[in-house]
């Protein structure tokens, strides 16, 4: 997080005091003082405002039915970012664990925790996703047992890990992937030699999106949900 917004949001000021308490020296991290209202903080970082250790408020961990045409991003020059759909002060501490496509709709993950961040979309940790795609075109007998076995997609140097496939209507599946490669679920349709029209993501580990939340709506985490994002139950 910039230094500004941490201190704006530990401290309770405004934006601009925040700028201004930074420029005059009045800031100290980790001993130092620092005048770079954009330097960047780790995560255990001591900040200090005269006397005053500066402690951000108790972590936020949202659930947010991503609505398509909206990108998973914290800014872009150009385009909207799913952060626009949330109040302002909000904003400006979370970020997308993780990302979906803007073409793509369903839960997607925000917070201001970076261990958690990272504990749920580290490669290593194979956090599986569950998603509902629809296809152009009715799907090859032996989906299955292909996708079960890896796919070489193109542009790759190993097969995708396995995974599972349940067939909803001859157009339409449920898949759970355990990676996140760049459009990995699109990709392996194409190397089935088919193509995706519509892709909604269901579930993230053992989380599953509320139902009762609307494209663009979001809530608060339960302590129960945060584990079964990372425990798959």
């Amino acid at each position: 997080m910039r230094l500004d917004r941490f201190v704006s949001h530990a401290g309770g000021y405004s934006r601009k005091e925040a700028r201004q308490l930074i420029r005059h020296g009045r800031i100290r991290v980790n001993g130092t003082v620092l005048r770079n209202e954009a330097f960047r903080l780790d995560e255990d970082a001591e900040v200090i405002c005269g006397d005053e250790r500066l402690v951000l408020p108790q972590r936020i961990y949202l659930m947010m039915h991503k609505p398509v045409g909206l990108i998973s991003a914290t800014e872009d020059g150009t385009q909207a970012t799913v952060l626009s759909l949330l109040p302002q002060d909000i904003a400006e501490r979370v970020h997308p664990v993780g990302r979906l496509d803007k073409d793509t709709s369903g839960l997607l993950l925000l917070t201001d925790d970076g261990a958690w961040s990272h504990a749920v979309s580290a490669p290593r940790r194979h956090c599986a996703k569950t998603y509902i795609a629809r296809l152009a075109e009715p799907l090859v007998d032996d989906a299955e047992q292909r996708l079960a076995d890896g796919l070489m997609l193109r542009g790759e140097r190993y097969p995708t890990r396995p995974a599972t496939l349940v067939r909803l209507a001859d157009d339409e599946v449920r898949i759970t992937i355990t990676e996140g490669r760049y459009h990995q679920v699109k990709r392996m349709f194409a190397a089935l030699g088919n193509r995706v029209s519509l892709l909604h993501r269901e579930a993230i580990g053992g989380l599953v999106l509320d139902d009762a939340l609307a494209p663009g709506q979001w809530r608060v985490l339960s302590d129960v949900e945060r584990e079964q994002v990372l425990t798959g139950a």
